[in-house]
């Protein structure tokens, strides 16, 4: 009976063994040319060339100096080269780089793709003295750096939080399906999505409200009294005091969800000329880019907080730490860098 699927012979672009070695040098001996030692073995005969000019050693044979190859010289040359194979472990070439990330992921908090990334794009380190990021989680798991992974913002986070869908949730204003759908690509700069975050659930505590710009990822995080309309609309007003007259083409449009605080948010639209839109319930997806930024936030007042307790001073460090922070989505430039300039060029015009 013939086989066809049979499985004895050699895969491709696997190493030559002992047993192929041998017979290598049995049919030398017997005077057969490497192409038909190839033939044999189902081997290029590059292959089969390349091994006896490895294998071959110099020999004594009746008093006379000869050029002989064995299996057993091909098969230590090829062991000793396989132990230099393989990459080299960049931990000691890269230690400066290591300890500047470490320090940068400790005191500022940053992740570290954005150590990565921002010492490449700012040409403090060369490529050669930089690990990619996965090489340095490698080593944070094995245990070749100081920081560890109890001290990453997000390795040790897991949601296990069930999601249940609603229905017959009232809307507050204009959905999200009449937005332009040019504002996805996240081109044009001036549009925003707005949340808040709190601190106690007892309801006596401030709120946090937050507006991150979509294409800059410029993050505004003002404290405010309550979580009501009132308060929300009041702090609102303060920013197009701020903005003055440019105020809707900074703020082009605004995307909030149908939370009570947003009841009067659409009371924007009869005093400036910024369009009010409101997601889907229960999607918070829908304004992702402010509900990223909130998780940023919870890095230093993490829920249970309570907000009343928090300063000024504080807020203002929790915003600019979050606008300073290199982005790799943005070349790893910092969201500061890139509001700064579109502010530019709109106060220019």
């Amino acid at each position: 009976m013939e086989y066809t699927n049979y499985t004895t012979d050699s895969r491709k672009h696997k190493h030559l063994n002992i047993q192929e070695r041998t017979i290598i040098e049995i049919r030398i001996k017997d005077g057969c040319s490497a192409y038909k030692i190839a033939k044999e073995l189902h081997r290029p005969i590059n292959t089969i060339l390349n091994e006896i000019r490895r294998g071959t050693v110099p020999q004594i044979k009746n008093k006379r100096k000869i050029e002989l190859y064995l299996a057993d010289a091909g098969q230590a040359i090829y062991e000793n080269q396989r132990t230099n194979c393989g990459r080299k472990n960049l931990r000691l070439v890269c230690n400066e780089f290591i300890t500047y990330a470490c320090d940068k992921m400790r005191k500022d908090k940053w992740s570290i793709d954005a150590c990565v990334g921002r010492s490449l794009e700012s040409g403090q380190f060369k490529r050669s003295e930089v690990v990619c990021t996965k090489t340095f989680y490698n080593y944070i798991d094995q245990g070749l750096t100081c920081v560890k992974n109890i001290d990453l913002p997000l390795k040790m986070r897991c949601n296990t939080k069930k999601h249940h869908v609603r229905a017959n949730k009232k809307k507050l204003g204009t959905s999200i399906e009449e937005r332009p759908s040019f504002i996805d690509s996240r081109e044009e700069f001036g549009h925003w999505e707005i949340d808040t975050v709190i601190g106690l659930k007892s309801g006596n505590d401030n709120v946090l409200l937050t507006i991150a710009e979509r294409k800059t990822r410029q993050f505004i995080v003002r404290k405010i009294a309550d979580k009501s309309a009132a308060a929300v609309m009041a702090e609102l007003y303060k920013i197009r005091t701020e903005c003055g007259e440019r105020f809707s083409s900074v703020f082009k449009t605004i995307t909030g969800d149908n939370g009570s605080e947003f009841a009067s948010l659409s009371s924007l639209e009869q005093v400036t000329d910024t369009k009010i839109y409101f997601t889907h319930p229960y999607s918070s997806f829908e304004k992702g880019t402010n509900e990223r930024h909130n998780g940023l936030i919870r890095r230093f007042l993490p829920k249970g907080t309570r907000m009343a307790g928090c300063s000024i001073d504080t807020i203002a460090f929790v915003e600019d730490w979050c606008n300073t922070l290199p982005r790799k989505i943005l070349g790893y430039r910092m969201p500061e860098e890139l509001f700064e300039s579109e502010m530019d060029q709109i106060y220019a015009a």
